[in-house]
Formats: C-alpha cells, structure tokens, sequence
C-alpha cells in the first residue's frame, strides 16, 4: 500500500502483480484501475487539471464553471459515488449548498490499511450518513476487485436515497468507433429532455429495447459500440434483467486486447445508466475537449434531483431510489474486473475455480 499524490492529489493505491487500483482522498474517488501488462488505467482523466474538493473556492477557480457542479468538476476523477441523491440537487438546495450527485463527491475521507486493501470512510452531514467502503483483491495475480459499501443512517427517521457508482471510461481505454459493451440490460429509456445543447442524437424520452436506441434520423444507435460522430452527447437508463441474480456490464478495448467491467447483485443496484460525452459541452471546464462513457449502475434510473426522484417513483414498474430505514445499516458488495481478452467477454461468471472471472 503506498501514500502518494496520483495528478497531484493526495491518494492511496494498493496492487498487486496484474492491477494498481488508486482511491483519492478528496471525493474519494476510484482514480485508477490500472491493467500492468498494458500500462492502460480504464478510468477516465479529465483533461483539466483537478484540485482537492476543500480547495475549491468559486472567486478563484472560475475555470471549473460557476454552478453547483462546479465542486465536484474541480476534483473529479474515475468512479465517484453519488450519494444521496443522483443528480442535480433543487434549485432551494444548490443556494444552500448542495452540489451535483451529493455530499459523498466532494467529502474527505479516511484512508486505512486493511487485510491486504483498504477501508475508506466518511460522515456527510447533511445526509445524516455514514459511509464506508473497503476494497481488495480477490487473489494475487488477478485482476478482479472487490468492493464492499455500508451506508449507516444516523437519523430516527427512514430516508429516501439515490446511490449510484459512477463509473466513467476515458482514453486511452475509450475510442470511438472501436469500445464495444455488453450488459445484462432490459427495458431502456433517452433521458426525458435535451441536456446537449442541440448535441444529442438519440430520440428524447423514446423506450426501447437493449441495445437499440432510436435516433432523431428515424434509424437507431447500438449502444454495444461507442460512437464515432464527430461531437455528441446522450444519456440512457437501462433496467437490469430481474430475473438474474446477478448483473454486469462489460467494455471491451479491441487495440489494447483489454476487458473491464463490473458485477454486482441486480436486487442491490436495479439500474444502469450509460452517459455519453463525446466533444459537446463547450462550456468551462469541459471546453469541448472531453470524451468520456459513464457506465453507471445504481437504485436510480436517471439523473435527477432528489425531489424528481421521489415523484417519479418507479419506472417500468421498479423503484427509482432506495429506503435506508431509521438508525440502520445496509451493505452492498460489488465487483471490478479488468484482464486481457482477445473479444468481447459476453458475461462475467464464477470460474471453476470458484472466482469471478470473464465468460
């Protein structure tokens, strides 16, 4: 385990002879997942440089844009948690204070050896929680991660939640045209409005079926392959097969002959939304430089604020936020795969060795 500074951020990485995997202090972040044989961290870098969180002060940092998401762009990286809402907060609570996906994307967190890994946590306040993740190996010379997540709610009363891992893809992982997915989507759906400026290309607020999604042209978009336009931006949210215990999804990289993906319970996380920023947000601090996939699985199908999420209630008939009930803890346990392959990996299974590996 080693204590260093990953792009100039006060972080920890643990490794082992396949996969380093860094976590940032501030945000507390999954920065990196880095394969050693191809030197290939599949998590997105943003093009700017980030800052710590606790740093970022609006006066001086006009680079980050000047809005409530402006926190979190400042020192955003990889796989951050949205917690407890997924989203936008209210326009009442950005003007107290609320930034974009919540508390948990901004917070500073413990960092602590444990068992061959690690323990993060940290208390967010406002929320009334306590949140805490550890994350190891599941053997030495392979690339599979796992990562366990309890959320304690302080309050004497039940509390509504978003909880979505906000998982993103960058270059050099991430090409256009090349990317190819797989996952265990159902029933799918265009985010209900245009957030591209004019960018997206997909049909607002169309159902469908995975992988299809339809396109303003009357033709449809395979979602299993990354786009190659020029400039575009799209959102879909995606239901899990219910009738498997498990749900996945998988990214394939054809030059780097890498697989990376994640695995976790389909009751624990119903949802998965797929964000495509491809070269559309002009505005600072993205400056139409940004290509990046977000592979977002969670108990939300779309980005929205709290109050949305609770109006809109269930799409598909599934639930769109979770219950934490009054001075209880729930756990989830989830898994990152990342190893060479020569094709798409159509599954990630138990091999017969009893561990995770792709199928």
């Amino acid at each position: 385990m080693l204590a260093h500074y990953f792009h100039g951020r006060r972080s920890l990485s643990i490794d082992n002879s396949a996969v380093r995997v860094t976590i940032l202090e501030e945000g507390g972040h999954i920065a990196e997942i880095l394969d050693k044989r191809t030197g290939v961290n599949a998590l997105w870098i943003p093009p700017w440089p980030t800052i710590e969180p606790s740093a970022y002060d609006a006066r001086k940092h006009p680079e980050y844009g000047l809005d409530a998401e402006s926190n979190l762009l400042a020192g955003i990286m990889g796989h951050n948690l949205c917690l407890d809402f997924f989203g936008g907060p209210s326009d009442e609570e950005a003007r107290a204070g609320l930034k974009v996906h919540g508390e948990a994307s901004v917070a500073k967190y413990d960092l602590h050896p444990q068992d061959g890994g690690l323990l993060m946590a940290a208390d967010l306040p406002v929320a009334g929680l306590r949140f805490s993740r550890s994350i190891r190996f599941q053997s030495e010379g392979e690339g599979v991660i796992e990562i366990t997540e309890t959320i304690e709610n302080l309050a004497r009363s039940d509390r509504a939640v978003g909880w979505t891992q906000h998982v993103t893809l960058g270059p050099p992982f991430l090409e256009k045209g090349a990317t190819q997915f797989r996952a265990t989507a159902t029933r799918s759906k265009v985010i209900e409005h245009d957030f591209t400026g004019g960018q997206g290309h997909l049909k607002t607020g169309a159902e469908f079926d995975w992988p299809y999604a339809p396109r303003w042209d009357g033709g449809a978009a395979d979602l299993r392959v990354f786009t190659n336009a020029p400039v575009s931006g799209a959102y879909t949210a995606h239901l899990m097969d219910l009738a498997r215990e498990r749900a996945f999804w998988v990214a394939f990289s054809p030059a780097r002959e890498l697989a990376f993906g994640y695995c976790w319970r389909t009751a624990d996380f119903p949802w998965l939304g797929i964000w495509e920023e491809n070269y559309s947000r002009k505005n600072s601090p993205w400056n139409g430089k940004t290509l990046t996939r977000g592979m977002e699985f969670g108990v939300s199908p779309m980005p929205e604020s709290r109050r949305k999420m609770i109006d809109r209630g269930s799409l598909f008939g599934v639930p769109a936020y979770r219950w934490i009930p009054a001075l209880s803890k729930i756990e989830v346990r989830y898994w990152a795969v990342i190893a060479s392959a020569n094709q798409p990996p159509e599954s990630i299974v138990y091999g017969e060795n009893g561990r995770l590996c792709f199928g």
